[in-house]
């Protein structure tokens, strides 16, 4: 009986010494859970072993308190020592994301992942990351890092015989003779088994074959006919089209209903422009019958499908030199010669021989430096230093190097150059995974 007694006093002590213990673990702070979670695995991970603080740390991050951030960073290192066993890449990934995903992450995490994901050959997602970091936090370092990587390139395998600039993310290529559209990356998108194509715009291309003219869609089925007589027709873009006809050229719909008016020449229309001459003189008209620009002068800087507006901005040629209007006035500066620019970035301009680049208020952006040089496509520009062709960076660096007998502008991502090999496509990486920039 007494024995028993004793028993049950024991029993009855263990159990309030249990309660007491959880009384005082349950009466602590989540940031006091974490301090001791972490001393365990600090423990475990200088014996070496980290499988074992896993746990510990998953469950310190889990408190949400005070030292998630520290017990976080431990965690990663953890992972990172794992890394090799079946699953901790994955976490550590995850756990990037998670940080990353937070309004006021410090950019060295931004700088952290993009470092994982290119040692591990995932650019892509090392770029977003980068991204990612810059727009929430304007760093630069996480900038200098992503305009060191963001250039890298593959050369897709087609070519072809002759090419034009990219336009609305296609292009005209010449293969055997004959001519089609690829898309901005070079895979075609309609056969060449044409005497001539137009560029691609609104569903549509201007093609000629057997001496009929006539509009095909994507899938080369004819859309429309040109049932009039016509000598030749320009570049086809804001639903107008130049057609030569009876030795004048007019304008023409995509589905050929044709305009009046009447010019000596007549380029491509961009942002709702096209330059025209008409009494032996050039300007710049609108979609109807408006001139931007009153044809009283010698020339308008056109590219090679026969661009000449974009940002508000056009280019003349005026008493052997040529001159910026923008902002619907002729600027003072004058340039031996320019680039139209594109709808994005600086344009081209030469002076002594050498180019540069401004932007629409004519403010230099990058200096004289360049042998030949096209207006920015993109963030990039082609450039030629000595014989070859590469490509700048907004701030005037070389990023992809003067390897190209030639080159073109970018879009979507890709751009045209010139190879022993004929007319082949560079694609941005980044644009391959379907990033945009």
């Amino acid at each position: 009986m007494r024995r028993a007694s004793r028993i049950l006093i024991g029993a009855g002590c263990v159990f309030l010494l249990l309660m007491s213990w959880l009384i005082a673990v349950s009466s602590k702070s989540n940031a006091e859970k974490q301090l001791d979670l972490m001393r365990q695995a600090a423990g475990l991970t200088g014996d070496g072993i980290y499988i074992l603080a896993v746990p510990l740390l998953e469950e310190a991050v889990g408190y949400n308190a005070a030292y998630t951030i520290e017990a976080e960073t431990e965690l990663k290192k953890v992972y990172l020592a794992l890394i090799d066993n079946r699953g901790f890449g994955r976490k550590y990934s995850e756990l990037l994301e998670k940080q990353m995903s937070r309004k006021d992450t410090h950019p060295d995490v931004y700088a952290e992942a993009a470092e994982y994901y290119l040692g591990i050959s995932r650019l892509p997602e090392a770029l977003h990351a980068l991204r990612t970091g810059i727009e929430k936090t304007g760093n630069d370092r996480l900038v200098g890092m992503y305009e060191s990587h963001r250039y890298v390139y593959e050369t897709n395998r087609v070519s072809y015989d002759s090419v034009t600039a990219i336009h609305g993310a296609a292009i005209q290529v010449l293969k055997d003779g004959l001519w089609g559209i690829a898309r901005a990356d070079g895979s075609l998108l309609i056969p060449c088994i044409y005497e001539k194509v137009s560029t691609y715009s609104s569903d549509r291309a201007i093609v000629k074959k057997d001496g009929e003219i006539y509009a095909v869609d994507r899938n080369n089925n004819r859309i429309a006919l040109l049932s009039i007589l016509a000598a030749d027709f320009g570049n086809f873009s804001d639903n107008r089209l130049p057609l030569l006809i009876d030795g004048s050229w007019m304008r023409a719909t995509g589905d050929f209903t044709c305009g009046t008016a009447r010019f000596e020449r007549l380029g491509m229309y961009s942002g709702g422009y096209a330059a025209a001459k008409t009494g032996g003189l050039w300007g710049v008209i609108d979609v109807s019958s408006g001139w931007l620009v009153p044809a009283e002068y010698d020339g308008i800087i056109q590219d090679e499908l026969g661009r000449s507006y974009a940002q508000g901005a056009v280019f003349i040629k005026t008493g052997g030199s040529v001159r910026l209007f923008s902002g619907g006035k002729m600027q003072d500066e004058t340039y031996d010669d320019a680039r139209p620019f594109s709808n994005e970035g600086y344009a081209a301009v030469k002076r002594n021989g050498k180019w540069g680049f401004i932007d629409t208020n004519g403010i230099v952006m990058i200096d004289f430096l360049f042998d030949d040089a096209l207006s920015f496509g993109q963030h990039l520009a082609a450039v030629r230093q000595g014989e070859f062709w590469g490509y700048i960076n907004k701030y005037g660096h070389i990023v992809i190097e003067p390897v190209f007998i030639e080159a073109k502008s970018f879009s979507s991502g890709s751009a045209p150059v010139l190879t022993q090999r004929g007319w082949q496509f560079i694609t941005l990486l980044e644009y391959k995974k379907g990033a945009s920039l």
